[in-house]
């Protein structure tokens, strides 16, 4: 069998899945690539030339992934030759996305090629069970088989085996690999191409979690002892890939500070930045401890560090003592927020919802205080999952207890079994309100305008990139740009839609997609106006005074009393006088501004000492918002003349969907004449965008 093999045609895939009507989930431009291609391309390549040599077999690699690439399933099974031997790779796949790679298994294995499927559904199965499951044993039946564990120490020999038609159904890994010497993960310029930012790539310096927390894959899948490759092949490879224009990294470990050669790799970084003059950064994944480790934060920053993902998870006690999750110090958020703030990196936060102890109300609360007195730059939010693998998984099989048999909707976006103090559309619901509160405009016009300079542009960009993804809706981390759906790419089962139906319903995605980016793109730069930092101290005050406001609004929630709300209105009057007297403004500007404190201080007056504040609370906050916008207006006349535009088009909008063309024949003169404005405001925003120009 060996000697007539000639070639052997390695297909390594990272499926996608599918979304809630069945189309597989695809993008012209894609987020972050794949490390788990990246190491199994190195892997791959690292016995290329032996075997050649050796056996005299030719490897030819080819790599898709699914997020970004169309998978051409005939073309592929056509290299499936007498002397040259096909063999499909399913890697990295998660449990939300093991149906599709079972979909896709299926179709290779009826065109008659080996198909492989590995990643932490299987491996977390196997490693709490010990045993396949029906999903996979139904894809053992047909032949595919099934890897449990890295690749590191069995790749070479699972191909060895397929090679000599000697492939086992289901190869277990006895023990975690030494990672510190193998192959460093590499990917080709021609992929990242495929990705919005294709000077951004993917790095795995460790693996493995010191914790244990219950809800949690990681360390039942790559262990409790923390494995990690050398610092000289980190800085080795990054040094390389710089040539190549790969600038900046997510690195993938689930706890880099855990990483035991967190230093190595940061004072390696530093002089290359210092001394060679690259221009690096990256951002990691941290636990909520991490700040008190000597060194860390100040290296971290030095190194390029530019964000920090944290597993906050919760602000209620009960939920992270319920998960396991005991590492985590509620009383010490907002200090460890704090602390990376000091050094300029911008914090990313992520938290679930769903945990035992969630309710709507301690949930909305959380929230507030999340946004308010922890004040992180960013946050994610996912919706407790058990995903195979986990301890919550293992103990809810054992206890017989409900999840739901479709592990597409593991992903943490889905309602995958029941909660004991909401339903299933409560839960979903709270879910969707978590996103709307934390990227509203008002929170993320208060994070922008805490953020310093350094890292103002990175907080602003991944907005957009949130903002844009929020808008099909889609979790932005496996999200894109530009969605690709094409009519037959379905999940086996799902009605195919008849061109005549499928036609005017992209038609009507596209354009609805159009405009809610568009008005998007109107609101982005009404944010960027509110809160850039240029040296002009008008924008100083602005930024004070209408925060005041604001933390004034979020005041007027919590009171309970009369005289509690006396205290308030007494304070707001007073601080008012502060911002009255400013010599900052100037001329018209000034006198526009006092005469707005003048008023806001008369009505403030109506609300007597006497008077309860129950019925008063109700109208507070409508008012405070009319003079922060009046405010901003009168003092940044960008940002009145941004409004009053986006305004224009979409009561022009309106009048197009009501039919009304005659009003829109009358108004041609002014839409002219907006779309002239529009486009030099447009233009100056993304030319500011571009440069990174305040």
């Amino acid at each position: 069998m060996l000697k007539q093999i000639k070639a052997l045609t390695v297909v390594l895939i990272q499926p996608s899945r599918y979304d809630d009507d069945g189309f597989i989930i695809r993008y012209v431009k894609g987020v972050l690539p794949s490390n788990t291609l990246a190491c199994l391309r190195s892997l791959t390549l690292d016995f290329t030339e032996n075997w050649k040599k050796t056996k005299g077999i030719d490897i030819d690699l080819l790599l898709y992934d699914e997020m970004v690439d169309v998978v051409p399933f005939k073309k592929i099974a056509s290299k499936n030759k007498k002397d040259c031997k096909v063999v499909v790779a399913l890697v990295g796949v998660q449990s939300n996305q093991f149906p599709r790679a079972s979909d896709i298994a299926k179709k290779f294995t009826s065109l008659g090629v080996k198909t492989i499927i590995g990643g932490f559904h299987v491996s977390g199965i196997i490693a709490l069970f010990n045993e396949p499951t029906s999903e996979m044993k139904e894809l053992m039946d047909i032949g595919v088989t099934i890897v449990h564990g890295e690749a590191e120490t069995q790749w070479e020999d699972i191909l060895s085996d397929v090679v000599d038609g000697r492939e086992k159904l289901l190869y277990r890994l006895t023990e975690l690999p030494d990672i510190s010497r193998r192959p460093m993960p590499h990917l080709e310029p021609i992929y990242m191409k495929k990705f919005a930012l294709n000077h951004l790539g993917t790095l795995d310096c460790s693996r493995g979690c010191p914790f244990n927390c219950s809800f949690c894959t990681v360390v039942n899948v790559q262990g409790k002892k923390m494995r990690y490759r050398c610092a000289e092949s980190v800085l080795s490879t990054i040094r390389d890939n710089f040539t190549k224009g790969i600038t900046g990294y997510f690195f993938t470990d689930d706890n880099f500070s855990r990483n035991p050669e967190w230093e190595n790799i940061f004072d390696g970084m530093i002089k290359m930045i210092a001394e060679d003059g690259l221009d690096i950064s990256f951002m990691m994944q941290v636990d909520t401890r991490c700040h008190l480790i000597k060194n860390f934060t100040e290296k971290a920053a030095q190194a390029g560090c530019t964000q920090v993902f944290i597993g906050m998870e919760s602000l209620n006690t009960k939920n992270l003592e319920a998960v396991g999750k005991k590492q985590n110090k509620v009383n010490d958020y907002a200090a460890m927020i704090d602390t990376w703030h000091k050094v300029g990196v911008m914090t990313h936060v992520g938290y679930i919802i769903g945990f035992p102890y969630d309710t709507p109300e301690s949930v909305r609360e959380d929230l507030r205080k999340l946004k308010e007195e922890v004040k992180v730059d960013q946050a994610s939010f996912f919706m407790l999952t058990p995903l195979p693998g986990s301890k919550d998984h293992y103990n809810m099989i054992q206890n017989g207890e409900y999840m739901d048999p479709d592990l597409n909707k593991y992903d943490s976006f889905h309602a995958a079994m029941k909660h004991p103090t909401m339903t299933e559309k409560e839960w979903y619901a709270l879910y969707n309100e978590a996103w709307d509160s934390f990227y509203c405009f008002e929170n993320l016009k208060n994070v922008l305008i805490r953020a310093g300079r350094k890292e103002y542009w990175n907080i602003f960009r991944n907005i957009m990139w949130y903002k844009n993804s929020l808008l099909e809706p889609r979790h932005p981390m496996v999200g894109g740009f530009m969605r690709r759906k094409h009519r037959t790419d379905v999940r086996p089962g799902t009605h195919i839609m008849p061109l005549f139906e499928y036609i005017p319903m992209r038609i009507k995605e596209m354009l609805s997609g159009l405009k809610k980016r568009v008005f998007l793109f109107f609101e982005l730069q009404e944010l960027w106006l509110l809160t850039r930092k240029p040296d002009d101290p008008t924008f100083r005050y602005v930024a004070d005074f209408t925060s005041y406001l604001s933390e004034t609004k979020n005041r007027v929630k919590n009171i309970q009393t009369n005289e509690e709300w006396n205290n308030l209105i007494t304070s707001l009057k007073t601080k008012a006088i502060d911002f009255y007297d400013t010599a900052v403004l100037r001329g018209k500007t000034k006198r526009r501004i006092e005469l707005l404190i003048s008023e806001m201080n008369l009505y403030l007056d109506r609300f007597s000492i006497n008077k309860s504040y129950a019925r008063s609370i109700a109208v507070i906050t409508p008012y405070l918002n009319s003079v922060i916008q009046q405010a901003e207006e009168f003092t940044l006349k960008h940002v009145a003349k941004r409004r009053k535009i986006t305004s224009f088009w979409e009561l022009t909008w309106r009048r197009l969907k009501q039919g009304k063309i005659f009003s829109f024949f009358f108004s041609i003169p002014k839409v002219i004449i907006s779309a002239i404005r529009d486009f030099r405001m447009s233009v100056m925003f993304a030319l500011h965008l571009k440069n990174k120009n305040f």
